[in-house]
């Protein structure tokens, strides 16, 4: 009887967890750890609870309607900030009250939490609160604890900090045991990810503000009920300090500062609304607008739980803290999150996440690129008391950089160019385009150049190994394709025996991921390496750059170009004509979904299912666009079911084929925060691992794709309308 029943449970067990898999949708940020959250800015009238009370509900329904699980409002929003001793007077706290009553009573059926800043008494003390609402009930209360009482500020004559609170329960409207203290921490119990902490305004000015020590607690999203009147600069700084906050805290900051409406009796206000997500700028509302205000954003939870986990020393202020944090009372609340429908997130995703997207630092971005190489290879010269660099040159793009650095290093140490070996090899396969441009580019730069055709020493090799090529037979496979590979290693390294020089790889960043690069003498190894953390993607826009800037001159700019519009191949397999045959991007997919891919799986962990959904956000509308300055019809456009073909290929390549030839690459500079794959450095893989895991979430990504009206909720569309 016991079994039958426990067959049963499990049958309802699998009928429930069916039911939720068919209740969720790929195409909804909620199945995806992102949160929606709203801020608030009211049109207050000081000292009218009631009018500020009906503006306050106004918003919480249009942030629901938007799907928001969180509404933060600014400090004293209802009553307004600037009612001064009028705080003290019976009529204007009794009015407040009635006003969070009636905040509780009209937002009862909303799925959302409203977060409100209200005045309280508790034990004949008045305290400056904010107050957490959820489905008709108060979660809790939250009083402010740094009270400034300096220039304009006189907050100490009306209020008493909540370090003077003398009990953690409080009864409010009707209702027991409500939750008191600057100490609580709002966990939500659908999405464990998500917990809430509330301080007010000054909180965050202070040295140590009191979400520095819930977010050591687990609070990932941060709320600031702010009055804040406006000053020449003071926008500014509030930035600065809400970034700054957000990225220290490895978490999201909400920020409401009051508006219109405010009494300007001596100050003036601005209306300033922030979210920040770990340093970033999410959404900023408009300052000076008379109209009340809300401003949403799209949090990436799982973002910050990775950085919290990836960051030791997170855990370990957690541990040397441990007195103040596990001070701090949870409080569960439940809202069914909506994921059945088709919701995009409003934040957009950059596709090449490896290159600065804001053309206005453009250019400073490039040279610090460039900076950074150019000093690693420079150091290592010097170091090693090294004249001479050793390159290969193919006419394609990665040694095309590589000369640049090389060059770059050698003007730093005020050494002559001619100090600048660039050898150019060509084989059986290579084009006359490929040939043509590496002669160009070498003349361009005023370096030592020479060529070699390595066609006879690899006959020699295919002779001794008895390859069926040698014998006039036309076999292509991948000991003919290495032997050319590898004597063009060969011959670099001996040049540089020969000439006392260091041999600089040319293999990029995107190779290393995908193992696409020859093992031992190939293109695998060098003396030193300066593009080993540079993704394809970069380093295509770094050479566009200098080309645009003319920085080597027209003749050279006209070469430049013309490589960034050659085929991308090893040229290892022969075919008669002008273009490179063996197209490595026909062969393994495209390198800039592949360095997207690349940049979300080892910076951030995300799973594929996460990573596909990034990809199809930035991917899937040729209109927003790609290189700068290149027309809408030449841009790149993926659907669903092709980021998950070339997903399967990153991840089977990445996880399963190619740690052995990352576990012992030559040194080189650590260029971006995306990370590098050395394994003295970012990334330590054992080299036998499989892709059974990762392959097997790809299940949960669709094969077709769904069209651009489809995926736009009404609330979507709205927003856009009113903007």
């Amino acid at each position: 009887m016991a079994q039958r029943r426990q067959v049963r449970l499990e049958v309802a067990g699998g009928m429930q967890l069916a039911k939720m898999a068919a209740a969720r949708n790929f195409f909804n940020l909620y199945d995806h750890d992102f949160v929606r959250v709203a801020v608030g800015i009211p049109a207050v009238v000081v000292a009218d609870p009631e009018h500020n009370a009906e503006q306050t509900i106004a918003l919480i329904r249009r942030a629901a309607d938007q799907h928001a699980l969180i509404a933060l409002f600014p400090e004293m929003g209802l009553s307004a900030y600037s009612c001064d001793d009028l705080f003290h007077q019976r009529a204007l706290l009794d009015a407040c009250e009635a006003a969070i009553a009636r905040v509780v009573a009209e937002t009862a059926s909303l799925p959302i939490v409203s977060v409100v800043g209200t005045p309280l008494v508790v034990d004949n003390l008045l305290y400056n609160c904010a107050v957490v609402i959820h489905r008709g009930r108060i979660l809790g209360v939250m009083p402010k604890t740094n009270l400034p009482n300096y220039r304009e500020f006189y907050e100490q004559r009306q209020f008493t900090s909540g370090d003077s609170a003398m009990r953690d329960e409080i009864d409010l409207r009707g209702q027991r045991a409500v939750p008191f203290g600057s100490n609580l921490i709002f966990e939500h119990a659908e999405q464990p990810l998500l917990k809430f902490h509330a301080e007010i305004c000054e909180d965050l000015w202070v040295p140590i503000s009191p979400s520095s020590y819930a977010a050591l607690a687990g609070a990932t999203v941060l709320l600031n009920l702010s009055a804040s009147n406006i000053t020449i600069g003071k926008a500014d700084y509030r930035r600065l300090l809400v970034t700054s906050q957000s990225a220290r805290c490895l978490a999201a900051y909400l920020y409401s500062a009051a508006g219109s409406g405010e009494s300007t009796t001596d100050l003036a206000w601005d209306g300033h609304a922030l979210i920040c997500e770990n340093g970033n700028m999410l959404a900023e509302s408009e300052r000076f607008r008379d109209e009340p205000q809300l401003v949403t954003a799209e949090i990436d939870l799982e973002r910050l739980a990775q950085e919290r986990m990836r960051q030791n020393t997170f855990g370990e202020n957690a541990e040397r803290e441990r007195e103040r944090v596990k001070n701090f009372r949870r409080v569960s609340f439940s809202i069914e999150l909506p994921r059945a429908q088709r919701m995009l997130p409003e934040r957009s995703y950059e596709r090449f996440p490896y290159v600065p997207a804001n053309l206005a630092t453009r250019d400073e971005r490039c040279a610090e690129v460039f900076d950074i190489q150019v000093q690693g290879l420079a150091t290592r010269l010097k170091a090693s008391g090294i004249k001479r660099v050793v390159i290969g040159i193919s006419g394609g793009i990665d040694s095309t950089h590589a000369l640049l650095v090389c060059a770059k290093a050698l003007d730093k140490l005020g050494s002559s160019r001619r100090n600048l070996l660039a050898v150019t090899m060509p084989g059986f396969a290579t084009s006359t385009r490929t040939l043509d441009q590496a002669r160009r580019l070498m003349r361009t730069i005023e370096c030592d150049s020479r060529e070699i055709d390595i066609r006879p020493s690899c006959m020699q090799m295919l002779r001794d190994i008895g390859h069926p090529y040698a014998s006039g037979k036309p076999v292509y496979d991948v000991a003919f394709e290495n032997v050319q590979a590898g004597e063009r290693t060969n011959h670099l390294f001996r040049i540089a025996n020969l000439e006392d020089g260091l041999v600089v790889g040319t293999g990029d960043l995107s190779e290393l991921a995908l193992g696409w690069c020859t093992y031992g003498v190939g293109d695998h190894m060098s003396h030193y390496s300066v593009n080993a953390s540079v993704p394809k993607t970069l380093i295509q826009h770094v050479i566009r750059w200098v080309a645009e800037k003319q920085t080597l001159g027209a003749d050279a700019s006209a070469v430049l170009l013309e490589i960034l519009e050659t085929p991308i191949s090893p040229e290892l397999v022969p075919r008669d004509g002008h273009t490179p045959a063996h197209d490595t991007e026909a062969a393994i997919g495209p390198y800039e979904m592949h360095d997207f891919f690349l940049y979300y799986t080892v910076r951030f962990g995300y799973a594929p299912p996460k990573v596909a959904f990034l990809a199809w956000l930035a991917w899937h509308d040729r209109e927003r666009g790609g290189w700068p300055n290149i027309p809408v019809a030449d841009r790149s456009e993926y659907d669903i079911g092709q980021i998950r073909t070339h997903l399967e290929t990153f991840l089977n390549r990445f996880f399963r084929l190619s740690q052995f030839k990352r576990s012992c690459i030559p040194n080189a500079p650590k260029v971006g925060s995306g990370g590098s794959l050395s394994p003295r450095g970012d990334w330590r893989a054992p080299s036998d691992s499989e892709a059974r895991p990762w392959l097997k979430q790809l299940e949960q990504i669709p094969h077709e794709s769904v069209t651009r009206d489809e995926t736009r909720t009404p609330s979507a569309a709205a927003r856009r309308r009113a903007r």
